[in-house]
């Protein structure tokens, strides 16, 4: 796991793309997840924007049955909109983004 401190990030965006495509693009989770409403996580700093991109609530560990990799909504979380900026660049023009424009 590492070292980035994502305490405080809250949703932000999402995105649709299958497992097999994010872990392409972001490569394999990297954060803890808290094996309850999520699966799966990965966070990431650049230049002092922290961004997480994690499944909610549509995974084995909610739902009881499936398995990650069936997941193609992903949860996009930071500290502000800069957050969706950074997924968006990570994510090199894959994936339909939408955010949460409010939240900034």
């Amino acid at each position: 796991m590492n070292d980035i401190e994502t305490c405080g990030t809250s949703y932000r965006g999402q995105f649709s793309l299958p497992y097999a495509r994010v872990i392409e693009l972001l490569g394999q989770p990297n954060a803890q997840s808290d094996g309850f409403k999520t699966d799966l996580e990965w966070s990431f700093e650049r230049d002092g924007v922290v961004a997480t991109v994690y499944n909610w609530k549509n995974g084995p560990n909610y739902t009881g049955s499936g398995s990650v990799e069936d997941i193609s909504v992903w949860n996009i979380g930071g500290f502000n909109v800069q957050s969706v900026y950074l997924v968006s660049d990570l994510l090199d023009g894959h994936g339909q983004i939408h955010s949460d424009m409010e939240a900034r």
